[in-house]
């Protein structure tokens, strides 16, 4: 089997509309993207490469000023577009061309399903499935500089240029296994959710220990983290340099009301507190007429934590019957808020457990939920999770 890796540079509008119109005819191409964010907020495109079977494309986003037919590709429908760990490339076709590719196809989500490996890297499955062995030394390169390096270019292009080969062995296999349909399901799901606008009024749920703080606290982490995201956003800088997440938690717990006491938070960036320390004081005296956020459940308990353990024997119960990796059925968080709801003593299955997973799965949990409600709910009341009250 002989395989194109060479480069073809690709930097004129006439270049990527001729090779977009006759990718448009192909039922798929492979993508993928180099990108550097480590001093902005976003991901910014540095080169976009597209394996079509026949050769290795690195297109230039940076000499090319229209990339509107780069787009009409991303979104046809005709062509599916094949990337291997798809999240980050979505996000950059996002920023770059207001657009997220369509149909999609993840290759390490669909290795997985395929029973290749959960999680596997590119160059880790290449070699289980081709037994090629891909070097990655160029994976922190500086990808905005001109002109990249031969070692660049070469690295650019095997990152597609087997893809489309993997591609071909892991549908047969799904094909095989009945699980095509659930991989296309999952790809799907992803698609519109980075298709989705994003908001930040829930950016204070995923702050670690959270759920030690109180309501008026909690109202104040809330703000201060909706504001640390949209200005960030706004200046394109990474959020850690306004503030940190510990600094933005701690603000929250001691309620600073002046620059000084701002200044003695640890993990406050130089220029949020320069520029920004009237507005975050502002933020923190008037958050509680925002409203005051539902305290944040506390880690189980021994007794409480049983609820989880049953849901975990049933995912894994189910994972061996069905020969597939328990990581695809089931994630924690979305066992933890089943657990939650049966202590709650009104059980409810999370959105995650629809689709293909309600008859491999789905039902199972939901029936095993409403059986655990006489045995846990009783233990469970509202002021389990509070704590006495502070001043």
């Amino acid at each position: 089997m002989t395989i194109a890796t060479t480069p073809i540079w690709v930097d004129t509008q006439a270049e990527l509309e001729s090779l977009c119109a006759r990718w448009q005819q192909q039922a798929a191409i492979a993508i993928d993207t180099e990108f550097m964010r480590s001093q902005t907020y976003y991901p910014h495109a540095g080169l976009i490469q597209v394996g079509d079977g026949q050769g290795c494309y690195l297109i230039d986003p940076l000499a090319i000023d229209d990339l509107s037919a780069l787009a009409t590709l991303m979104t046809h429908p005709g062509t599916v577009k094949v990337i291997h760990s798809c999240s980050e490339d979505l996000e950059v076709f996002r920023y770059l061309l207001d657009v997220v590719p369509k149909p999609m196809f993840d290759t390490q989500i669909a290795a997985a399903f395929a029973n290749f490996g959960f999680s596997q890297g590119y160059a880790a499955l290449i070699q289980q499935l081709l037994s090629v062995g891909l070097e990655k030394g160029e994976t922190r390169s500086d990808w905005m500089q001109r002109p990249l390096s031969q070692s660049q270019l070469h690295y650019a292009a095997l990152d597609v240029a087997y893809l489309l080969v993997a591609y071909g062995k892991i549908l047969a296999e799904l094909k095989a296994l009945g699980r095509l349909e659930w991989v296309r399901e999952e790809c799907a799901i992803l698609v519109a959710a980075a298709e989705q606008p994003t908001e930040f009024d829930d950016a204070y749920t995923k702050i670690k220990l959270a759920w030690k703080l109180y309501p008026d606290q909690l109202a104040i982490l809330r703000d201060v983290c909706v504001w640390r995201e949209r200005t960030a956003r706004e200046l394109d800088i990474p959020r850690n340099r306004l503030m940190k997440e510990g600094a933005a938690w701690e603000l929250a717990r001691r309620k600073p009301t002046s620059a000084k006491q701002l200044a003695n938070i640890e993990g406050m960036g130089s220029r949020a507190l320069r520029e920004y320390s009237d507005t975050l004081l502002a933020l923190i005296a008037k958050a509680e007429a925002n409203g005051l956020p539902d305290r944040m459940p506390k880690p189980f308990t021994p007794r409480q934590g049983e609820v989880l353990k049953r849901f975990k024997a049933i995912a894994q119960s189910v994972s061996d019957a069905q020969r597939i990796t328990p990581e695809i059925l089931t994630r924690k968080k979305d066992l933890e808020a089943l657990a939650r709801s049966v202590l709650a003593g009104q059980p409810q299955l999370p959105d995650s457990f629809t689709g293909w997973r309600y008859p491999i799965i789905g039902e199972l949990l939901h029936s095993e939920a409403q059986a655990l409600v006489p045995e846990y709910a009783p233990d469970y009341a509202p002021e389990d999770q509070q704590e006495t009250p502070h001043v």
